[in-house]
């Protein structure tokens, strides 16, 4: 009687006496055994003598055919085409972007909130389309996790850590915040009072403690003033008078060797005020305060800043551009169309409606008047009328803002506005 083997990879019998694999398995382990796998795809396969590769690798094929040059339908220059007929620059800004990207999530998600399609609106109102479609993927993420999707709890989730929360944040803040849906984060409170310490921490050892009481009790008025509808300090107007505490007391412990400060006198204050005559009118406030706290505090038994004065005369009192650079500035933000029109209307507003730094900053759309080509600048109790030079810069700075796709009531956009 013959005896029957089992096959060592399938289990089915071996005919053939001597082998541990039927036909069929034999077969696949003989092919297995002659690939090897090719130095340059790393895929098994039989390795050609010629070229040392597979045969894919031996044989790529034929070329790609070239595509014919197609004319992109934004910018109108032969470029190889992305989506929309468009190439890749002029579709990151298509303006229709968000709004596809936001219908595509809501069909997507399953039960989308009702406010998607809002805050999709308001992403594309701050940002450019590139930007605002990166905002809307973001959020469809967090949407898509399985996490909550309460407001507050979204908000919580897309803060990124560190100093700044990134956009998605930002836009959610202030598009649930506006609507009543969510709370504060409190960024800026937590960036303020990180900036606080390290002024106090700056302050030499036996110094410090006053400066830290200094920094709670101006917390305590500003909490004072909100509670009694009165106007706070704010925190910058709060780092600004530790900043002049700092350095005073570093003033004092570096230059005059002393370590109290119940042993600063006026002379101390006189010689720290002197480093810094520029800013001798901000610094005298401060250090004012600051005494005025201490003395009402028992820390120092005399205010060393009481009887000082400012001494500064008031208004502008630095020197002026040339008759002649006057005119050729005028020339170039007048007639020069390669002038940025931020710089031709600072110029123009500068040079001959005399705006100050704080009155451009603040300056508005809504603060132009079309009809009467005149526009507010600042506390000024009536508008400034404006000639045809200045006028025709503020008409393009309106066409600059529009170009930009931008929420910001600003006339002059920058960074900071």
């Amino acid at each position: 009687m013959k005896r029957q083997r089992d096959c060592a990879q399938c289990g089915a019998s071996v005919g053939r006496r001597g082998r541990e694999y039927c036909c069929l398995c034999w077969r696949k382990v003989t092919v297995a055994a002659a690939k090897a796998a090719c130095p340059r795809c790393g895929r098994p396969g039989y390795l050609r003598d010629d070229t040392g590769w597979c045969g894919p690798c031996s044989h790529p094929g034929p070329p790609p055919r070239p595509q014919p040059p197609r004319t992109c339908a934004g910018c109108g220059q032969v470029r190889r085409l992305y989506a929309l007929g468009l190439c890749n620059p002029c579709y990151q800004r298509h303006p229709g972007r968000p709004a596809v990207t936001a219908a595509n999530l809501i069909a997507r998600l399953q039960g989308p909130p009702g406010w998607l399609g809002e805050s999709a609106a308001h992403a594309a109102a701050c940002y450019a389309p590139a930007r605002a479609v990166a905002v809307i993927t973001g959020l469809g993420r967090l949407l898509a996790d399985g996490g909550s999707r309460h407001p507050q709890a979204l908000l919580e989730r897309s803060r990124q850590p560190g100093r700044r929360p990134g956009n998605l944040a930002r836009v959610l803040e202030d598009f649930f915040t506006a609507r009543g849906l969510a709370l504060p984060s409190g960024q800026a409170g937590r960036l303020a009072a990180t900036r606080r310490q390290r002024y106090v921490d700056a302050v030499p050892g036996p110094l410090r403690p006053a400066a830290a009481a200094f920094a709670g009790a101006l917390l305590q008025a500003r909490e004072r003033a909100r509670r009694a509808g009165t106007r706070p300090r704010s925190d910058d107007t709060i780092e600004r008078a530790l900043s002049v505490v700092r350095d005073m007391a570093i003033f004092l412990a570096a230059e005059r060797g002393k370590h109290d400060w119940a042993t600063a006198d006026l002379h101390d204050v006189e010689a720290f005020l002197a480093t810094r005559p520029a800013g001798r009118p901000k610094h005298l406030t401060a250090l004012r305060q600051f005494f005025t706290w201490a003395k009402t505090s028992k820390l120092v038994l005399t205010d060393p800043t009481r009887g000082l004065a400012a001494r500064q005369p008031r208004g502008y009192h630095g020197p002026t551009a040339p008759l002649e650079l006057q005119q050729r500035l005028f020339r170039r933000w007048a007639t020069d169309g390669g002038v940025h029109p931020h710089e031709a209307l600072t110029g123009l507003l500068t040079l001959i409606h005399g705006a100050s730094n704080e009155e451009l900053r603040a300056l508005t759309i809504g603060d132009t008047d079309p009809a009467t080509c005149s526009i507010r600048l600042g506390r000024r109790p009536q508008p400034v009328p404006l000639d045809p030079a200045t006028w025709a810069a503020v008409e393009h700075c309106l066409t600059c803002h529009g170009q930009l796709h931008t929420a910001n009531p600003h006339l002059l956009v920058t960074r900071k506005t």
